[in-house]
């Protein structure tokens, strides 16, 4: 089954390099650093390397409080930040700067895989959420490294894929070192597939730091949209979302102060998404531009990076997108943080344990096509105190499931310990902490 799947891998090689290229036109950064895809990751001097990978946008976001710890814990070692994506690369450098080093995951190709550990000699891998490549651990296997797959979700739909190939699945998982799993029921999901020493430690981006500055940045925001207007932002909206939003709100004939901010989720669909408002309702405003949106517009397009949450704070009502149509929803933490009332869709199998639980505590409401959506906000809109009283429990919410950081620091301890003074290539510990 590996040998097949690497075979499959070299299949695909000129169709990945293809698509880099097709996804370089709207995002160059594609184009960036393309030896790094194959292995050539920046090589790094001896000395202690913790290697964190975080895919993309969302899952950078949710290593910050991870890597600040290791700051703290290990304050002689190099950390390796890897990405998949040109928006997960941006978030990494706006959020560490040169407190670490950034490369592309490389493909996982044994060739690759062997010059990445070759070059980065990681001494600590930590893999955020839901990356498992095949080739990537078995190159960790042989050169003695321990990587950890941590902050961990594995959905439903996912587990049926994977039990598909429940052999494959099974030696796969069990090369991890060990798994931190979000909830109870992903731990249970990934010891169906043969995962081991797994723990329970919660999800890490609950324990993201609000920005210092999120306040300043929400009133710059509030100033650009238009004095008396209210706010209702449409965040992390996907494919097809937009143009649903677009067409039932111009009909909706809403109050004239009321101005629809879309903040799509992908940098690459700004234009996109700006053209369909132009050509819809005439007028589409963009963050980028400056100045203040005009009386008359009746959207704008939140199209600047890195102020997910400061348009969430300068909303009166906040909706999280990716869950009207089947994507399975985004991070409707990050909104819940900033305590404003949280309309999310149907589809959130991508958080479902925190989309639950939030609908449970009152911290946000679930709405079933974008009918429904229009409705709730209307009355949000009407209701200073609803507003108020949903936003409270959205502030309880985050709050009382922080700690995620602390559960995982304590687990990985002993790992640290085993790694402090150790050469690159030594043995790797005999068991997970």
């Amino acid at each position: 089954m590996s040998a097949l799947y690497t075979a499959l891998l070299w299949l695909a090689v000129p169709f990945a390099i293809a698509r880099l290229l097709w996804r370089s036109r709207r995002q160059v950064a594609y184009r960036h650093h393309l030896r790094e895809r194959l292995g050539f990751v920046p090589a790094l001097p001896p000395g202690p390397v913790l290697w964190i990978h975080a895919v993309s946008l969302g899952e950078t976001r949710a290593a910050e409080p991870l890597v600040r710890w290791a700051r703290q814990r290990l304050p002689s070692a190099r950390i390796l930040l890897t990405h998949t994506t040109p928006t997960g690369r941006q978030a990494g450098r706006d959020l560490f700067g040169s407190d670490v080093v950034q490369a592309w995951l490389p493909w996982d190709l044994p060739f690759a895989m062997k010059h990445f550990f070759k070059r980065a000699h990681p001494s600590l891998g930590l893999v955020m959420e839901t990356e498992v490549w095949p080739n990537l651990l078995a190159a960790a296997n042989r050169t003695g490294t321990p990587v950890f797959l941590v902050n961990a979700r594995l959905s439903e739909r996912s587990a049926a894929r994977y039990v598909r190939g429940r052999g494959f699945a099974r030696d796969v998982m069990g090369r991890f070192a060990g798994i931190a799993a979000q909830t109870d029921a992903d731990a249970r999901r990934l010891e169906a597939l043969g995962a081991k020493s797994v723990a329970v430690t919660g999800n890490l981006k609950f324990d993201v730091a609000l920005p210092e500055d999120l306040q300043a940045r929400a009133g710059q925001l509030r100033a650009w949209a238009g004095a008396g207007r209210c706010v209702w932002v449409m965040g992390s909206t996907r494919e097809g979302e937009e143009a649903l939003l677009v067409e039932a709100l111009t009909r909706a004939a809403l109050p004239p102060e009321v101005l629809v901010l879309i903040v799509p989720r992908h940098p690459q669909r700004f234009d996109e998404v700006a053209a369909l408002i132009e050509r819809v309702a005439g007028l589409a405003p963009r963050r980028s531009a400056g100045g203040i949106v005009p009386a008359t517009a009746r959207f704008a397009l939140g199209d600047s990076m890195g102020e997910m949450m400061a348009y969430y704070s300068a909303a009166e009502v906040a909706f999280v997108g990716g869950s009207l149509l089947p994507f399975g929803g985004q991070n409707l933490i990050e909104a819940c943080a900033t305590g404003r009332p949280v309309l999310i869709g149907r589809h959130t199998f991508n958080f479902s344990a925190a989309a639950e639980e939030a609908l449970r505590r009152g911290a946000a409401l679930r709405v079933d096509d974008v009918t429904e959506l229009i409705h709730a906000a209307l009355a949000l809109t009407r209701d200073p105190i609803r507003r108020a009283s949903l936003g409270e429990a959205a502030l309880a919410f985050t709050r009382e499931n922080r700690g995620a950081l602390d559960r995982l620091a304590s687990w990985l301890e002993p790992a640290l310990d085993a790694i402090r003074g150790r050469a690159p290539g030594s043995p790797a510990p005999d068991r997970a902490p």
